[in-house]
């Protein structure tokens, strides 16, 4: 049986301890910045993708650096040299500047535009939730680039999975769909009430 003198079991374990904080620190750095983010471009005041270097983020926590550095914008590779001030935003909340928390608060308390079904969270994989533009066309939001979320939230409807898919193939195969008399409204959208005799007129055929 080998034994284990006092000083060098608390040398064990004091790297065992080290091991496992560096562990935690590393994941926890990976899993605030792991994802793409938007923030406001210091230089155009307007919405930017980016994403940050989280290789690089966990070996500055590991080594005790709180400096993060992007590697990946939308505004890249025209302004690949700018300073990189947006990522005061992210070091002060990395979670606000997530798109998954925009996309989520945004849909929060709202409900389809056309079955009325309330969005109670949002499926990133799979049957993930869509919008109708002011044009009555719908799209995924994951299909829209990430910088003209912000924009896109101000006039857009929300629709569910399934009506974005029923939506398409009305319109891919109009032939084959028998449109019933509702409650709709300028975009299609379903309405609680009878709508205005202003808004039949706007009704999309």
């Amino acid at each position: 049986m080998i034994q284990i003198s006092l000083p060098m079991a608390l040398i064990w374990t004091g790297i065992a301890c080290a091991v496992l904080v560096g562990l935690a620190l590393s994941v926890r750095a990976y899993a605030l910045y792991r994802g793409r983010m938007l923030v406001k471009c210091p230089e155009t005041g307007e919405s930017a993708a980016v994403h940050v270097d989280t290789l690089q983020a966990v070996k500055n926590t590991l080594l005790g650096r709180a400096s993060l550095q992007l590697d990946q914008c939308s505004r890249w590779p025209e302004r690949a040299d700018c300073g990189q001030d947006c990522l005061g935003q992210i070091e002060a909340d990395p979670k606000s500047c997530l798109v998954w928390t925009a996309v989520t608060d945004w849909y929060h308390d709202k409900e389809c535009a056309y079955c009325k079904r309330p969005f109670h969270e949002v499926h990133w994989h799979d049957r993930p939730p869509a919008l109708l533009s002011p044009d009555h066309k719908t799209a995924q939001w994951n299909e829209i680039a990430p910088e003209k979320l912000p924009e896109v939230f101000e006039s857009y409807l929300p629709i569910c999975w399934s009506c974005h898919m029923a939506e398409r193939f009305r319109s891919e195969h109009p032939d084959l769909v028998i449109d019933r008399p509702g409650n709709r409204g300028p975009m299609n959208e379903y309405l609680e009430h009878e709508p205005t005799e202003t808004a039949k007129s706007h009704r999309p055929v």
